[in-house]
């Protein structure tokens, strides 16, 4: 048996009847296989994927009790359908066939509506409207809380039926248990009441089932509960559950990103341990051994992950084994992992892929394709960003070729690297990271201030793959502005001692207008104009990422923002602003511009090897996980061909 890299995680933990493998848990989300409130062809495969990467406990998300619960696309699972049993048996039976232990998290959302149209009114126990909504919410008659204990009974015993080994209440994130809970939502003040009645709906069902409930910790708006609050609730709800979850924050701000680069429960561990003689989860922004191992010191008996296993499954058996540099990193960026479209996907994992796909899709542009040139086993990567970068992994993984990666600048990571010198944005480097050590590792030959050109060193190689990666163009930067890429590759520094500075957006409302915005804060400019042609700022990142963005700037400075305004020049006076609404123009005077500039892919070179493709922004700027999907698809050809031979196919 190899020894465990972290013993205290690794070890064996008994909860309720059960006993648990070791210490991870892999806590609630959903697979997104989910169609009509009824699991598809994938979820099970999804769970039985994660069971075998090694976490002790699975806690199934996603799960509603009633059908005012439930958003009306059908996305969200719908234990309270008795069809929904038979399905799901084949998830249980998957988790159980790698040796996990299966839970299935209940909730009703009672106010909240996930942002999502739903076929039903929300109801909570006081028309107190949440801050996400437009609307408070009906109130529940007196009559009606018999009915939501019932649903709770109801889908608990379907999911029992299916074979699942405990049920977790959902009493956390602003849903309708904690709006039962918190005296600023429930004036009745039965809270606690409600939540026994449900539990004790459920014991009837099971003595045998595991039962957990899940808090949040801070206080963040007015429904959470308080430190006080939660101090009084946790040592009598502790007797009647097997274990206690504590996470953080309300819908938009439970899921934090990158900025967040600490565990946000670490801090009230100790505190909460002494409330409880359960197993304690925590959860929230776990990601590396050393913070599971705060977390197992400060008190938690599990630790719980969701995004870090979405990245990685098999997290838990590289940490648990010494071989957690092989972990491919979560950054926390919060895309494909928070929008379900179509399914659960993640930005640095390409093997998540919708249904039907071997992984995720991905159409490298095919330059030259000829076979039966290609006599020898040598490829050559040229450009080392995302797409580069997972490319020469996985032919190396691959085992067909010796590679060559070949990358112009004097660090790897392309316009990612840069994108990690972002304040607050600096978790991209954890997966720039895992590729230099795993390329090193998998002996990549990596050259660094090397340009490959044709008619030289890139003619002995049988396949070439061009990343070569875009540049970022503007009239305004020719007139003078600086380019948000070359504005963060110069640092705060460069802004030092300015009293304005004018931040020209492209409209799409994408990380690099935020990101050069968060550049000119943290160099303590006074004064920072935001103009876009766009109607608001911030508006395409994701929501739980513009919520921190905003609490960030809180206080910090004096931010206009020009919506529906173009930037058009820079002038002796200052920077022209064209109103789109209005016709008219405007001069804002500022002592820098940094603008957001179309970005365009650099021009490819004529190579005449038999296999050539071109992948990432090389094809046409995009995201991260268009890049790093396009690297493994063009290494999966590329392989395939040196084996065997192949014609490409869209």
């Amino acid at each position: 048996m190899i020894a465990s890299h972290l013993p205290a995680a690794a070890a064996p933990l008994a909860v309720g009847s059960l006993t648990l493998r070791n210490r991870l848990v892999a806590t609630a989300h959903a697979s997104g296989f989910i169609r009509d409130g009824l699991p598809l062809s994938g979820d099970a495969e999804y769970w039985g994927r994660l069971a075998a990467g090694g976490a002790a406990l699975l806690i199934c998300g996603g799960t509603t009790v009633a059908p005012e619960s439930a958003p009306r696309q059908g996305n969200i699972l719908q234990l309270h359908r008795p069809e929904a049993v038979e399905p799901l048996r084949a998830r249980v039976n998957a988790m159980h066939a790698e040796g996990a232990i299966a839970v299935c998290q209940l909730v009703h959302l009672g106010r909240e509506t996930l942002g999502a149209p739903s076929y039903y009114a929300p109801v909570a126990p006081s028309a107190v409207r949440s801050p996400r909504e437009p609307t408070a919410p009906r109130p529940l008659l007196g009559s009606e809380i018999d009915d939501v204990v019932e649903a709770f009974r109801v889908s608990s015993a379907h999911a029992l039926a299916a074979g699942f080994d405990g049920i977790e209440l959902h009493a956390a994130h602003g849903y309708l248990l904690e709006q039962f809970l918190s005296p600023r939502t429930n004036p009745r003040r039965d809270g606690l009441e409600v939540l026994e009645r449900v539990i004790a709906a459920i014991r009837g069902l099971s003595t045998a089932a595991l039962l957990g409930v899940r808090f949040s910790v801070d206080a963040s708006e007015e429904v959470a509960l308080s430190p006080d609050e939660l101090a009084e609730l946790l040592p009598a709800v502790d007797p009647l559950v097997d274990y206690v979850n504590v996470t953080v924050g309300v819908r938009t701000t439970y899921v934090r990103d990158m900025a967040t680069e600490r565990p946000p429960v670490l801090a009230d561990l100790a505190r909460l341990r002494s409330l409880i003689t359960r197993p304690l989860v925590a959860s929230h922004a776990f990601r590396t051994p050393a913070a599971i191992d705060d977390a197992l010191a400060a008190g938690a008996d599990l630790v719980g992950m969701a995004r870090a296993l979405i990245a990685d499954p098999d997290l838990p058996r590289k940490v648990l084994t010494g071989r957690a540099t092989e972990v491919r990193p979560c950054v926390a960026c919060n895309e494909d992992c928070r929008t379900f479209d179509p399914v659960l996907l993640c930005v640095v994992n390409p093997d998540l892929a919708p249904p039907g796909e071997p992984r995720r899709p991905a159409a490298p542009l095919v330059r030259a394709w000829d076979p039966p040139r290609a006599t020898g086993q040598r490829v050559a990567v040229v450009g080392a960003g995302p797409a580069g970068l997972e490319c020469a992994l996985s032919l190396a993984r691959a085992k067909v070729a010796d590679v060559v990666l070949f990358e112009a600048a004097d660090r790897l990571g392309g316009q990612l690297s840069t994108a990690a010198l972002a304040p607050h944005r600096t978790g991209w480097a954890a997966l720039l990271g895992f590729y230099e050590r795993t390329l090193s590792a998998m002996g990549v030959d990596v050259r660094l201030r090397r340009t490959a050109e044709p008619g030289g060193e890139l003619d002995a190689f049988d396949a070439v793959v061009l990343a070569t990666g875009a540049v970022e163009t503007s009239p305004l930067i020719e007139a003078g502005a600086v380019g948000s890429s070359a504005a963060l590759a110069r640092g705060v520094t460069s802004l030092t001692g300015a009293a304005h500075v004018l931040v020209a957006d492209d409209g799409f409302g994408w990380w690099p207008g935020c990101d050069a915005v968060e550049l000119a804060v943290a160099a303590g400019v006074p004064r920072i104009t935001f103009v876009t042609p766009g109607t608001a700022f911030a508006g395409a990142i994701p929501p739980e990422s513009r919520v921190q963005l905003l609490q960030r700037l809180s206080g910090t400075c004096e931010l206009d923002i020009m919506p529906l305004c173009t930037a058009t020049g820079i002038g002796p006076e200052g920077v022209t602003v064209a109103h789109h609404t209005s016709g008219g123009m405007t001069t804002v005077a500022a002592d820098q511009v940094i603008v957001v500039g179309e970005r365009r892919p650099r021009a490819a070179p004529d190579c005449t090897n038999p296999l050539v493709l071109t992948i990432g922004d090389a094809v046409v700027p995009r995201r991260v996980a268009h890049a790093i999907a396009e690297g493994r698809e063009a290494a999966a050809r590329i392989a395939a061909a040196l084996r065997h031979g192949m014609t490409p196919t869209r």
